[in-house]
């Protein structure tokens, strides 16, 4: 049996469910206020969360650096078969190319394959657990690889977000959308395109912003995986209305739900809520819209 090992940052964020032990998590960096953090070591996502809010400024995401990444592989090539490292969008962080990096070095030592997942949060958390399954079962390096790359291409996120701040200091929405947003109390629904975060859609109120987020699901006919993500540990108000609805069209689908991390609150802010789906790779894609 080949002893395979999945690497990735602390931009994947997961369910609650345990992780594989066949996966490392390197932690980005935070710095909130001045001071540096290693995500999920130094702090957790609730302090993240607070300090966040308390901070006048924008918060700092530093991704593991090359040096990093190059002891982790030296670590586990000790006695690892084959790595495959799992990184949030080239266009948002530079983690992929960090690891892209630290990982020519080891050529001919070990099979390292660096993929970018286009994505982040729990989409990438996603992705990361379908590649740790299959290396536990699957003797075949490539064919896992095969099958990682294809779950990029069927891997979605939707958010809505309440507050606009962390958008405008981001560019993810231009400074007059984000004026005229607070103004007229207008939540953006974003979404991640090509790699980047784009806002897809405005809305006015709660209810419609959950409205949108069950059309994004109904999309598809059938989930690998999903994941609602919230802003803090117990279950939302926005949650709980997300779920009541889905059960409308999904009565016998579980749609769990978790705290998604710092690194993408120093994005989006910390009041967002958002469903990222794994499809089926058998299944048919999702609609142009999304």
């Amino acid at each position: 049996m080949l002893n395979l090992h999945i690497v990735t940052d602390s931009s994947a964020h997961f369910s609650n469910s345990p992780l594989p032990h066949n996966v490392t998590i390197v932690p980005n960096k935070l710095v909130i206020g001045g001071k540096t953090y290693r995500e999920g070591v130094d702090i957790t996502n609730e302090e993240a969360f607070r300090f966040i809010n308390q901070a006048n400024q924008g918060v700092e995401v530093i991704p593991p650096s090359v040096a990093e990444y190059t002891a982790v592989y030296e670590r586990l090539t000790r006695h690892c078969d084959g790595i495959i490292s799992l990184h949030p969008s080239r266009e948002i962080l530079d983690s992929w190319q960090n690891a892209q990096l630290a990982a020519q070095p080891f050529n001919g030592r070990c099979r390292i394959a660096v993929i970018d997942t286009q994505t982040l949060s729990g989409a990438q958390g996603m992705i990361v657990r379908l590649a740790a399954r299959e290396a536990l079962r699957n003797e075949d390096f490539e064919d896992i690889v095969r099958i990682t790359r294809g779950a990029v291409d069927h891997s979605y996120c939707v958010y809505f977000v309440e507050t606009l701040d962390h958008l405008m200091v981001h560019r993810i929405l231009p400074p007059s959308q984000s004026i005229i947003g607070a103004m007229l109390n207008i939540k953006p629904v974003l979404t991640i395109e090509d790699g980047r975060l784009i806002a897809i859609e405005k809305v006015r109120t709660r209810l419609q912003a959950i409205e949108r987020l069950v059309e994004f699901v109904i999309e598809f006919t059938e989930f690998e995986d999903m994941l609602i993500m919230q802003h803090r540990s117990g279950q939302t108000e926005q949650t709980r209305m997300l779920q009541d609805r889905l059960k409308l069209d999904f009565p016998d689908v579980h749609f769990p739900h978790a705290m998604y991390g710092a690194s993408l609150a120093a994005l989006i802010g910390t009041d967002a809520t958002g469903l990222a789906v794994l499809e089926n790779q058998n299944s048919h894609g999702l609609d142009d819209e999304f």
